[in-house]
């Protein structure tokens, strides 16, 4: 981004503070958005859709005592600017008083010192008809692995950059970039009695450098589409559960909404009053790091870090659970304030509204055995590699997804199955995961290796 371009950016967040200051405003923050986007999608080869897009946007959210309002506008001309500043200190006039309201104490604000590698210029320096290349070849090469994969559901290229400043009237003032490029492609294969099926797989990465193969992304994703062909219910009956590291995300990943500060003190999650207590087995551990870095040769900045967080505090790393025991709540300074704690450096920001609570990079902590090893262990039990619908219960902890994978018989992936439901509850499932993977792999910001789970009900046929 050329140096002129950045110091706009800069002096239009400190003018728009400025101007809520002189409006009337106790404290202000401002923060400036600037985002480039590259979307190509391809299917059988031939290009379906092309879109290349860029954005700005400024949010100002003022404090009037402990009356808080925020408005954001996509226009930077005089007049928009001026309307944003009276708008915002218009709704916080009529707003109630919120004692928990207000920016972090001056002494709280900070970020991480040095190049934390979130940005690559690389990203935007790859010819459109390359990344329409990469697509193509990874669509191609999940094509032509089978006779069965007849057909395509796509495949995509995309690539975006940011820019993020944020500045508030206690001295804090900061800025990062970021940039994100990936690729996936969704193969469909056919039975010979016509059934069909689909699966995908995908790279991502903050540069161009690191992104894996197209023709082993291509041959990933087919052979994860064959091993569905033929997929089959099972009876109901309790059995062991293996869940792939994708699936195995989405469950660790409850801990986070479990531990939320917002809900804990609404007493909306099954951990609230449970800080220094045994939430899970002792071989968990689940950590939140917004410091990360990752890579080999090449250390890049974690799709979880950042050098600040949404409200000007540095971002850290903090174990949720140590050993099964919840050590921590994630908390903004909002909800630190309620439940008379600190920030955890978690506040999430968008341009419009309070800061939510947001991860950094969140994962559960790898074991030492290898998936085939998890496998090779269990005589009968369920392999799951995807779940449909949105069947957890935050407050209770109960859970209940539709489910599809394989069926493990005598330690070896038998047969695909499918239309069948796995049930429990979340806070028995995490006392039960008897083993971890070694396969712990960043493809976002929250990962998980293999997991197996003891107990769960397995509903079919």
């Amino acid at each position: 981004m050329p140096t002129e371009t950045r110091t706009n950016l800069r002096q239009l967040a400190t003018d728009v503070l400025t101007r809520a200051l002189r409006a009337g405003a106790t404290d202000a923050e401002a923060v400036v958005y600037e985002g480039d986007e590259f979307s190509a999608r391809v299917r059988l080869g031939q290009v379906e859709t092309l879109k290349e897009s860029g954005s700005r946007a400024v949010g100002l959210r003022v404090f009037l005592g402990q009356k808080t309002a925020s408005t954001s506008s996509s226009d930077f001309s005089e007049d928009a600017i001026a309307h944003l500043v009276e708008g915002a200190i218009t709704l916080a006039k009529v707003t109630s008083e919120d004692p928990f309201a207000g920016l972090p104490e001056p002494g709280e604000f900070g970020q991480l010192e040095g190049d934390l590698k979130l940005y690559f210029d690389d990203v935007n320096h790859l010819p459109p008809a390359e990344r329409i290349e990469i697509a193509k070849r990874s669509e191609a090469a999940a094509m032509a692995f089978d006779t069965r994969i007849q057909n395509s559901g796509g495949a995509d290229f995309d690539t975006g950059t940011s820019h993020k400043i944020l500045t508030n009237s206690r001295g804090f003032t900061g800025e990062y970039r970021r940039s994100y490029c990936g690729f996936s492609v969704s193969p469909i294969a056919i039975d010979e009695k016509g059934g069909m099926q689909r699966n995908y797989w995908y790279s991502s990465s903050r540069t161009t450098s690191l992104l894996e193969s197209p023709e082993e992304i291509g041959r990933i994703a087919a052979e994860r589409t064959l091993r569905r062909l033929g997929a089959r219910r099972v009876p109901t009956q309790k059995a062991p559960v293996v869940f792939s590291p994708e699936i195995a995300r989405s469950i660790i990943g409850n801990i986070f909404d479990a531990a939320n500060g917002d809900a804990i003190y609404r007493h909306a999650t099954f951990f609230a009053d449970m800080l220094g207590k045994q939430v899970a087995g002792e071989n968990i551990t689940v950590i939140d790091d917004g410091t990360m870095m990752l890579g080999g040769d090449i250390k890049i900045g974690g799709f979880g870090t950042s050098p600040f967080d949404g409200e000007g505090l540095p971002s850290r790393r903090t174990v949720l659970v140590q050993n099964g025991v919840l050590e921590n709540y994630v908390n903004n300074t909002y909800t630190a304030r309620k439940l008379n704690m600190k920030s955890t450096g978690n506040a999430s920001r968008g341009l419009a509204g309070n800061p939510g609570i947001g991860s950094g990079n969140f994962y559960l902590e790898p074991g030492t055995q290898t998936p085939d090893e998890i496998i090779g262990g269990i005589r009968n039990g369920l392999y799951v590699t995807e779940t449909m619908g949105f069947g957890v219960n935050m407050v209770t902890g109960d859970y209940s997804q539709g489910a599809a994978g394989m069926w493990i018989e005598n330690g070896e992936l038998a047969y695909p199955v499918e239309e069948i439901t796995i049930a429990g509850n979340l806070k028995d499932m995490y006392r039960n995961i008897v083993a971890i993977g070694n396969d712990l792999v960043f493809r976002s910001a929250a990962a998980a290796p293999t997991i197996q789970i003891e107990g769960m009900t397995i509903a079919g046929s």
